[in-house]
């Protein structure tokens, strides 16, 4: 599985950008797909997670209400809408697929594929 994560950009506080994340190599619906995030000399955190469906989603607090996660498996394709955007949001961001777990999973370690992150720098 290869997953290709594109749309970061920088943006201005209070703007919005749209993440996707397309996968190759294996039927999409068979994995959960999340969204983490990295800043710069801090953990990776996990941001949002869809599962197989699309039925349910989780979010982190901090992105609650202001970030969308959704997926079209026609397409093969997981999306991150993000609005409201601040400062404290700038990370490189990486989508991930577990192939295990299709409930809430939040640990990166759980997850087999990586995507190659794309950047997301938000200016005050």
């Amino acid at each position: 599985v290869q997953l290709q994560a594109s749309g970061g950009g920088l943006v201005q506080a209070g703007a919005s950008l749209r993440l996707s994340c397309v996968a190759s190599g294996r039927t999409f619906s068979s994995y959960a797909t999340s969204w983490f995030r990295q800043a710069p000399g801090k953990e990776r955190e996990f941001v949002a997670r869809i599962s197989r469906s699309g039925q349910n989603t989780y979010y982190r607090d901090s992105v609650k209400g202001r970030f969308t996660i959704s997926r079209d498996n026609a397409k093969n394709t997981v999306y991150l809408q993000m609005n409201s955007l601040n400062p404290e949001d700038t990370a490189v961001y990486y989508c991930a697929a577990d192939v295990r777990y299709n409930g809430p999973n939040y640990r990166p370690t759980d997850y087999e594929y990586w995507g190659q992150g794309t950047l997301v720098t938000v200016s005050s």
